[in-house]
């Protein structure tokens, strides 16, 4: 295998992380990584935080200076869009009519923001947050005083809010849902995040339907289910992300919400393998299959499978673990529960800094920190370990987290 011709389709943090440890790994033989923007592999969360914010410049965002590739033997082109997957021939097909051959083929395609399906919801003044583009416009248009609507209240969106508000933008923050991070987080934990953005003079508005977005001369009105119409210059969109499997749907490849893979990252054709934010993929800890989009997920799936494609054989099997900066607060969460039947609190929400472990019966099956970085080592360890333990213990913070997981 050290000799076989490698692609990898899409040149984000999944694709050059893999490609980066597939020479890592002893890979010998040709390696093509094809991005269809014109920057080299990135990072993405500080498109919405650092970046957004201005406090780097984009380079800094790069996961290897640009000139890495060439020195070790990755041909990476940028503005190669891949259009078709010919798996018979072992070809894939760039837009430009060229084609490119493969033994193996890694589709770290990724997703993109799911758009906001109403009147004006696409709009010149209405921003989605995909690209270092993207992060660059917006950042032009966040200066003092600009009012700003964010629509959704989730982990991109509530970081775009912080970091507008930090430019010195009237923030207005609009989610459907009755409560923030309504799909990952418990109430007790989305009250702390809500109070936070209020406390920082974020207008938090919960339970309330956009219906439209009009242009309005130089500004947009927001239009409400209930008739209300709000003010902003500019709005930005943050409501979940659709993975880009149509290449390979298109080649008859397995897909249900994500290129379906296993713990390997094999796709149902055993040539072509997924990593990130694209593949449903099968987690042993977890037991099921589950699609993330995740700055770990992307980086430590993309490492992984690429080590199989180079001829090893260790599973990609880590607990789940996203994080987020809003403010001054850092909040950390692992485990990708379906339920839990309890919250036990180490330390109060109302106090600066926590942990929340949820229990299924009495295994901790996910942990959120906030401003407790420290716990979430040993709260990730008590998952992957399926501990039994005692909630009394969890509780009391006198109690060393690294004795319960031994």
């Amino acid at each position: 295998m050290s000799e076989q011709a490698i692609v990898i389709v899409g040149a984000g943090h999944a694709g050059g992380c893999a490609a980066s440890a597939l020479r890592a790994a002893g890979h010998k033989g040709p390696v093509t990584l094809l991005g269809i923007e014109p920057h080299p592999p990135y990072e993405r969360p500080p498109l919405s935080k650092e970046l957004l914010q201005g406090a780097v410049p984009t380079e800094k965002t790069y996961l290897r200076p640009a000139a890495w590739y060439a020195e070790h033997e990755v041909d990476l082109r940028l503005g190669a869009e891949a259009v078709e997957i010919d798996r018979a021939a072992g070809r894939v097909r760039l837009a430009d009519g060229e084609s490119v051959a493969y033994d193996s083929l890694l589709l770290t395609t990724g997703a993109r923001p799911r758009l906001l399906r109403i009147p004006g919801g696409e709009g010149p003044r209405v921003f989605y947050l995909r690209d270092i583009a993207d992060s660059l416009r917006l950042r032009e248009r966040l200066v003092p005083d600009v009012r700003f609507a964010v629509i959704g209240a989730g982990f991109i969106g509530l970081e775009v809010a912080a970091t507008a508000k930090k430019r010195g933008a009237a923030v207005t923050v609009l989610e459907l849902a009755p409560q923030v991070l309504a799909r990952v987080t418990p109430p007790e934990i989305a009250d702390y995040v809500g109070d936070l953005h209020r406390r920082n003079g974020v207008v938090l508005r919960t339970g309330v339907a956009v219906t439209a977005i009009e242009e309005s001369g130089d500004h947009l009105v927001i239009v409400l289910k209930d008739g209300e119409r709000i003010e902003a210059d500019y709005a930005a969109v943050g409501i979940g992300a659709v993975p880009n499997i149509e290449l390979a749907q298109a080649a008859g490849i397995l897909c249900e919400d994500g290129v379906q893979v296993d713990q390997f990252g094999h796709s149902s054709d055993d040539r072509i393998f997924a990593a990130g934010d694209v593949t449903r993929h099968f987690n042993p800890l977890v037991g099921r299959y589950i699609r993330l989009e995740a700055w770990q997920n992307a980086q430590n799936q993309g490492i992984a499978v690429a080590k199989v494609m180079a001829g090893g054989t260790q599973p990609f099997a880590e607990v789940p673990w996203f994080w987020t900066d809003q403010f001054d607060m850092n909040l950390q969460m692992a485990g990708a529960p379906e339920r839990w039947d309890e919250l036990v609190f180490r330390g109060e929400p109302a106090e600066r800094s926590f942990t929340a472990f949820h229990l299924a019966g009495d295994k901790v099956v996910a942990v959120t920190t906030v401003n407790a970085i420290r716990d979430m080592r040993f709260g990730r360890m008590l998952i992957e370990r399926g501990r039994v333990v005692d909630r009394a213990l969890l509780a009391d913070k006198s109690v060393k987290l690294q004795d319960l997981t031994k």
